[in-house]
């Protein structure tokens, strides 16, 4: 059987996962898979990198938090097809992940994946979920 824990211990390791990150991390997206876990190193080319607001996640509310402020680079780094993403702080990674257009299905979604240099990159849905509901 899989653990299960109260919604109690599943917002509070929801917002200990803010924390870790820290204030205003930076979220960079980038073409190609997602590495294999945050320790592997980076791949693709970076479309975009920006930096989070200070509060960058609602508080845990039901076991998941979304996506706090305004997300947006107003001017992409690079064209191509974002298609993963990371949460940093300095050169730690902390949250990765997959990226689709709006509706898409992707951990993080953005209005367009198809970007172009100095396009405005928005991202329009980002929610953590935790397990053991």
């Amino acid at each position: 059987m899989a653990f299960q824990f109260s919604v109690g211990a599943r917002n509070a390791a929801l917002d200990a996962i803010e924390t870790a990150a820290g204030t205003a991390p930076t979220l960079t997206i980038r073409t190609g898979s997602v590495p294999a876990n945050c320790a592997t190193a980076r791949t693709g080319t970076v479309l975009a990198a920006l930096t989070l607001p200070t509060d960058w996640l609602t508080a845990a509310s039901s076991g998941s938090k979304t996506l706090a402020g305004t997300w947006q680079d107003l001017s992409a780094d690079a064209a191509g097809t974002a298609a993963h993403f990371s949460i940093d702080q300095g050169a730690t990674c902390h949250i990765q992940g997959t990226v689709t257009a709006t509706g898409g299905g992707g951990d993080m979604t953005l209005d367009n994946t198809s970007i172009a240099t100095g396009q405005q990159v928005n991202i329009t849905a980002f929610t953590l979920t935790a397990g053991g509901a």
